[in-house]
């Protein structure tokens, strides 16, 4: 009697550009250990909420019916219950078995969906987006709350007494024209654009 063929193990692992670098390690460990190889896992740095991930986009186009596809938490996926209703979709549509850790199992190799199934799926993605929104609120109503007690919000800004001595320095002769803009920002090791600003702060107030 043959065996039964099992398909490729595709992994997915993301995190938005503000998480650091050892969650997504953490997760391609884990996607490792079930059973997705190195070069069939796909790291994507984008929030969750975008729809056109490249990567994503690129493991959607790799598998083929009865592969599988596994990531360590709904909230990698997706973070908007719209968008994890169509990778269910798109799931079923190529006949894949989805693994989200180790809370689910979405099984569509024969290209049909349980319906209590989908039903858990479209909760674990409501809960991930009620949270989201929850924390979005808090950051909105702090930010409120900073600007109606008069409170500086996000970066102050650059004054002339921040720019540094060797911007002052080399400023006469820049002014001059004994030196150009290109080896200004060299003789003050910094870059053209941080050149630029400091002159216009400088200018606007001679």
């Amino acid at each position: 009697m043959r065996g039964v063929i099992m398909g490729i193990i595709y992994g997915y692992a993301r995190c938005s550009t503000d998480e650091s670098k050892q969650d997504i390690e953490y997760q391609v460990r884990e996607l490792k250990k079930m059973g997705a190889i190195k070069e069939n896992i796909y790291l994507e740095y984008e929030s969750g909420t975008k729809v056109d991930r490249v990567e994503f986009s690129k493991m959607l186009n790799a598998v083929s019916k009865g592969d599988i596809i596994v990531t360590t938490e709904v909230s990698r996926l997706t973070r908007s219950t719209k968008q994890l209703c169509d990778v269910i979709e798109l799931v079923q549509k190529k006949c894949l078995k989805l693994i989200i850790g180790k809370s689910m199992t979405i099984d569509c190799t024969n290209g049909e969906l349980d319906p209590m199934t989908k039903a858990f799926v479209q909760m674990s993605g409501v809960f991930a987006e009620l949270e989201r929104n929850m924390i979005s609120q808090r950051v909105k109503l702090g930010m409120a709350n900073a600007a109606a007690k008069g409170k500086v919000i996000g970066r102050p800004s650059t004054t002339k007494e921040d720019i540094p001595n060797i911007f002052y320095k080399h400023y006469p002769k820049y002014k001059n024209k004994q030196i150009n803009a290109s080896e200004f920002s060299r003789l003050c090791d910094m870059s053209r654009t941080t050149l630029y600003k400091y002159l216009k702060i400088v200018e606007s107030t001679e």
